[in-house]
């Protein structure tokens, strides 16, 4: 399976890894259950530096689009994504902003620094 994550409740972090080959439901999948557990306030590490993206820009909108709808169910916690190295920044920005709705929200080269601004963003 591509995706691995785990979901702290006691700490309020999602820390999601992204490995292989990966599409649309993947990503879909990993929203689904952070939905289901009620886990949307949380800070949120997307890690893909060791995956490969499989989708179109039907893909992106639609993934845009369902992160927009997230922000009609309460608040929702920061999210530091880190792409892999071959990955436009430009596209994880991309994404970011279709999704963004007033949550901090950044990408990253280091995962390090990821961590370190996520921290540092405040809890909703």
């Amino acid at each position: 399976m591509p995706t691995h994550f785990t979901i702290d409740h006691k700490t309020r972090f999602v820390d999601a890894r992204f490995d292989g080959v990966i599409v649309l439901k993947d990503v879909e999948d990993l929203c689904d259950a952070i939905v289901g557990q009620d886990a949307l306030p949380y800070r949120k590490l997307i890690d893909g530096r060791t995956a490969v993206g499989k989708y179109d820009d039907n893909d992106v909108m639609a993934l845009g689009a369902r992160l927009a709808a997230y922000a009609t169910m309460g608040p929702r916690g920061a999210l530091a994504m880190v792409p892999a190295d071959d990955v436009s920044l430009d596209l994880t920005d991309r994404l970011i902003n279709l999704g963004k709705n007033g949550r901090p929200a950044k990408a990253f080269r280091s995962i390090d620094e990821a961590r370190t601004w996520l921290f540092a963003q405040p809890e909703v």
